[in-house]
């Protein structure tokens, strides 16, 4: 019998630890802000083409590029 309680045992540690990692995740996912101003929103791509626009990520990759 202590070989099936084993068993259980483990199952249940591994069922608990699934449920909560599944917790966990989900107060990450709700807690995640939401951009409200419209200017925090990407612009829509251009429909023929020449969209490059000097972003601020752009910018930062200039900067990472500089010696």
């Amino acid at each position: 019998m202590p070989n099936n309680q084993a068993k259980a045992s483990r199952r249940g540690f591994f069922l608990s630890a699934s449920v909560a990692g599944a917790a966990v995740a989900s107060t990450a996912w709700l807690k995640a802000p939401v951009p409200t101003a419209l200017s925090q929103l990407p612009k829509p791509a251009p429909e023929k083409g020449g969209g490059y626009s000097l972003s601020e990520h752009v910018k930062q990759y200039y900067q990472t590029t500089r010696v």
